[in-house]
């Protein structure tokens, strides 16, 4: 048995789609991708700080960081959590 696609007729769906396409072929290319202007919200204003600040940051040296926990766990180097505290605070700002 053979099948014989149909045609779309002309107020079917897939006729539609045909014009909705050959309509948007015709727009500029700038009028297919402009997009509005979007307002976020203080939180996500926040986190697209941070996000910019991260991309500023190095990476993280994972064999340096190893030979690091490796010297802490051996005891040659030594670890104030207190120093560690005011040293943070110090850069942060006291408000904490």
């Amino acid at each position: 048995m053979k099948l014989t696609p149909l045609a779309p007729t002309a107020g079917s769906a897939a006729a539609h789609g045909n014009r909705v396409q050959e309509a948007a072929a015709a727009l500029p290319m700038a009028a297919a991708v402009a997009a509005p202007e979007v307002q976020v919200g203080a939180q996500a204003a926040s986190v697209q700080r941070a996000q910019a600040q991260m991309a500023q940051m190095p990476e993280v040296d994972a064999a340096r960081v190893a030979e690091i926990k490796e010297a802490l766990a051996r005891g040659d180097i030594s670890f104030d959590p207190r120093k560690l505290a005011q040293l943070i605070q110090r850069h942060h700002g006291s408000a904490v």
